[in-house]
């Protein structure tokens, strides 16, 4: 089998996790129920090292993306399927798996879907990219 990987649509796939994370956890969308659901202050924000957490994120997304370009890189993938493949590895993958570790870590029902659907979107948007990206 021939695996095509087109690595700007994978750099492009990793950094779409910015987007989407920015969106996601904005105040118009889950900010205000992501804090309640961590527990976490706006101030508690401000501790982060910012260039630590953007900086693995990007290296972790990078790894991510090149993963799911090697499932999505057989030429005869299409867009459906690459957006079928995606959303299995996002929820069937990632998702589940995020939550099975936030169950025993005895974390809440809105903590579970609120990041378990963010990596869902993040991982459509990744094939999405990479899928029409050839």
């Amino acid at each position: 089998m021939e695996i095509m990987i087109n690595h700007w649509a994978v750099l492009c796939a990793a950094l779409s996790d910015f987007l989407v994370g920015g969106l996601w956890y904005s105040p118009i969308m889950f900010y205000k129920a992501w804090l309640d659901a961590n527990n976490l202050k706006e101030e508690d924000l401000g501790k982060r090292h910012p260039a630590k957490v953007f900086g693995l994120t990007f290296i972790f997304a990078m790894l991510i993306s090149y993963n799911l370009a090697f499932f999505l890189g057989d030429p005869a993938i299409g867009l459906t399927e690459a957006i079928q493949y995606s959303l299995a590895a996002g929820l069937g993958w990632a998702a589940l798996t995020f939550a099975i570790i936030a169950l025993f870590e005895n974390k809440s029902a809105k903590y579970i879907f609120i990041n378990s659907g963010y990596i869902v979107v993040a991982f459509l948007l990744k094939g999405i990219i990479i899928g029409l990206w050839r």
